[in-house]
């Protein structure tokens, strides 16, 4: 396509004049430069938001109870009640499409911290009654040691998983902890692991200092008797838990005698749907990264256009001369047309370069930050994909830019071009 007599042509064109050379090529640099980058950032805030997410089962929801707000068969209104035992075993009987259904208590209450002892040291923490599918459900790496398992749940063995946030309140440095007890409302139970909260939220501090003991022994311990909290509900990967949601409810609302308009009577959180509407936001982002990046290119290849215009018009006894010795419109077209896609495609290669070196450069700051910090963004990143379809936008807009100029440059006859001064 570019001969080497077409390329001296081109370059012999381009450098008459530099500055102006220079100034018509910075618009489409800065449209791609700007169109990588939002996309890289977008992409960034979007990986930085999943990591929040690390772990997690996210096809999830979480379900409480609270007090009714309509009367319903005889009973009142503003009426507490509780979820039972067995009110698992018949979500699991009644929705096969559930893949784990794990019962939780906790002393305290929600936002609500209990004393725990060790020796002569006291904080103040949550202690959580669990199944052991909960570390499929929730995000944590088991440092040392083990989690609870069916054994704990059959035997209602006493016995604890603690955080990060715990050892450094309740233990010297480099104290040994596996196999140490701590007493919990005045219970001592047995420290058989420790855990690592996984993700970057705002929260992960605080999720470090939480202890885990098998749900059966914290109701025995804490005389719970047949009482659950709340539960913790994740479908299978082939259903949606938002689409089962309304089932679940209907089969709580039955089990413990709740009017069925009575929306407020079971406190519920959907994770999936969160989730699907962070997804929905960053594919907004992302097209408007894609819309802002094209039309700050687009006013770069105008540029370009004008500028072709000038060129074109500044020529003009050159194209009339070549017009008088044979060369033919589409030679000339052609000509007007490589020098307009050379300029573009000059100037968009070295704005992702740019664009590249700096995402590339944000990407070792990011790395050389302290785990936890950078927590609303991460691995800022351009596929291939994205890269590609960058280059496809310069070549359109090369030909694009040149064509109009390319047409009033064959239209020039080349008597009236003789005769321009």
């Amino acid at each position: 396509m570019f001969s080497r007599d077409s390329l001296n042509e081109i370059l012999e064109a381009l450098t008459a004049n530099v500055f102006r050379t220079i100034l018509t090529a910075f618009g489409v640099f800065w449209g791609i430069f700007i169109l990588v980058i939002l996309l890289a950032a977008g992409k960034g805030l979007e990986n930085g938001v999943k990591q929040g997410f690390s772990g997690m089962a996210t096809n999830s929801m979480f379900m409480w109870t609270q007090t009714t707000s309509k009367a319903y068969k005889g009973l009142p209104k503003t009426r507490r009640y509780d979820f039972k035992n067995s009110d698992v075993a018949a979500l699991k009987q009644s929705l096969p499409d559930l893949l784990y259904v794990s019962p939780r208590n906790q002393l305290g209450g929600f936002g609500g911290a209990n004393n725990v002892v060790r020796g002569t040291k006291t904080s103040a923490f949550d202690v959580y009654g669990d199944y052991p599918e909960l570390i499929k459900q929730q995000p944590m790496d088991i440092s040392k040691g083990r989690f609870i398992n069916y054994q704990d749940i059959n035997l209602k063995r006493k016995v604890a998983v603690i955080g990060e946030g715990v050892i450094k309140e309740l233990y010297d440095k480099d104290e040994e902890v596996i196999g140490t007890y701590l007493k919990a409302n005045g219970v001592n139970f047995l420290v058989v692991g420790t855990y690592k909260a996984k993700g970057n939220n705002g929260n992960a501090e605080q999720e470090q200092k939480n202890i885990f003991v098998p749900f059966t022994s914290f109701q025995q311990a804490f005389n719970y008797g047949d009482r659950v909290g709340w539960m913790a509900i994740t479908a299978h990967d082939g259903a949606s838990i938002t689409q089962l949601k309304p089932k679940i409810l209907e089969i709580m609302k039955e089990r413990h005698f709740i009017n069925p308009t009575d929306d407020r009577a079971i406190g519920n959180f959907d994770l999936y749907e969160q989730f699907s509407k962070v997804q929905s936001l960053f594919t907004i982002l992302q097209f408007i990264a894609f819309f802002v990046g094209t039309l700050v290119l687009l006013s770069g290849v105008i540029g370009i256009s004008n500028i072709m215009l000038i060129v074109v018009k500044e020529r003009t006894k050159e194209i009339g001369i070549r017009r008088a010795i044979g060369a033919t419109p589409g030679a000339i077209r052609k000509q007007i047309l490589l020098e307009a896609l050379f300029l573009t495609i000059i100037s968009g290669m070295l704005g992702i370069a740019v664009a590249t070196g700096i995402i590339a450069l944000l990407n070792m700051v990011l790395d050389s930050m302290p785990p936890g910090e950078n927590t609303m963004f991460a691995n800022p990143s351009v596929d291939l994909g994205v890269v590609f379809f960058a280059l496809v936008i310069l070549v359109g807009s090369g030909l694009l830019a040149g064509f109009i100029p390319a047409q009033t440059a064959i239209n020039i006859k080349p008597v009236d071009a003789l005769r321009t001064e």
